[in-house]
This record gives structure tokens, C-alpha cells and sequence, in this order.
């Protein structure tokens, strides 16, 4: 078994955030619009202090950003955080299609050879 390790990069601050489903439904909430902590709490199954403490993690990620608004903190995406995912998701999304091609081509030469000698 591995031990945790604290994440140290910026990308790992991402994907742990995003790893709770609880901060995924957050992030959900916030791409319809900009929210206070007791709207996003009346719209899920957990307490305002646990929404409080969500929001802080994705705020540290680089996920969410919050302003004052009187006695309130309002939060809503924040695209620099989601870029660094953009571009970790289309990286991956490359290198899948990349393999796929690579696999398709050896498939079609495999057959086109099978086929020369019947």
C-alpha cells in the first residue's frame, strides 16, 4: 500500500479537490452561476460549515474564487484554475488518440497482410 503524500504540485491540488463528489457537485452548482455558501448548501446533502470547508479546498486548488458581497462571500469558477485542467484532460485526450491510431494502423497493416497471401 502507498503512502499519502500532501499533493505538491499545482495539478495535484486539482485533482485531489476534484476528487470528493461533494466538490464536484459544488463545481457544478457554480457553473450556473455565481453562489453564496448557503445557496450551495440548500441545494445539497450536507451541512453550510462542510460547504464552507469544500469551497476552502477548491479555493486552494485554484478552482473557485470568492468576493465579498456585504456580510456574505459569493464564489464562482475560477477559469485559471479550470484551464490547468483543460490542458491536462486535452493532453491525455491526445495521447489516447495518438495510441488509438497507432493500434488501428497496426490492426489495418496486420489484415492487409493477411490478405496479400490468400
Amino acid at each position: 500500500m502507498t503512502a499519502y503524500r500532501a499533493p505538491t504540485t499545482e495539478s495535484d491540488r486539482v485533482f485531489d479537490a476534484l476528487g470528493d463528489g461533494t466538490r464536484r457537485s459544488i463545481l457544478d452548482l457554480l457553473t450556473e452561476r455565481p453562489r453564496a455558501v448557503g445557496d450551495l448548501a440548500a441545494e445539497l446533502p450536507v451541512s453550510r460549515p462542510a460547504v464552507s470547508l469544500h469551497l476552502r479546498v477548491l479555493r486552494e486548488a485554484g478552482l473557485v474564487r470568492d468576493s465579498a458581497a456585504g456580510t456574505r462571500r459569493i464564489y464562482r469558477l475560477d477559469p485559471a484554475g479550470l484551464t490547468l485542467l483543460r490542458t491536462y484532460l486535452d493532453r491525455l485526450w491526445v495521447g489516447a488518440l495518438a495510441s488509438f491510431a497507432e493500434a488501428a494502423e497496426a490492426a489495418h497493416r496486420a489484415e492487409t497482410k493477411g490478405t496479400n497471401h490468400a
